[in-house]
């Protein structure tokens, strides 16, 4: 599965989910699970993300990671609507994977 998931932050929340993201990948980069591609963007206006996501058994391994269950607690709270998931389907990349 290829995923995107939109989501904007309150302006007072953009640097404790810039804190918990960089401990999701802290803890991505030390438990280096199979067949998980993630990325996470910060768009312009600085409280806007965008994550590009892809993996065999979404949403595993994501859950079964501490920093990753800390980070999707209290997400909810901290945008200004709900984050957003849209499935990809790829017609055709160069150099993307």
């Amino acid at each position: 599965m290829q995923a995107m998931i939109r989501y904007k932050v309150k302006s007072d929340q953009v640097q404790e989910n810039l804190e918990l993201l960089r401990a999701v990948y802290e803890e991505l980069g030390r438990s280096r699970p199979d067949g998980l591609r993630w990325a996470t963007f910060q768009l312009e206006d600085k409280v806007s993300f965008v994550d590009f996501v892809s993996g065999a058994d979404l949403p595993q391994p994501l859950p079964e990671l501490e920093a990753f269950r800390r980070y999707r607690a209290d997400l909810d709270e901290r945008c200004v609507e709900p984050p957003v998931l849209t499935e990809l389907h790829e017609v055709a990349s160069f150099r993307f994977h």
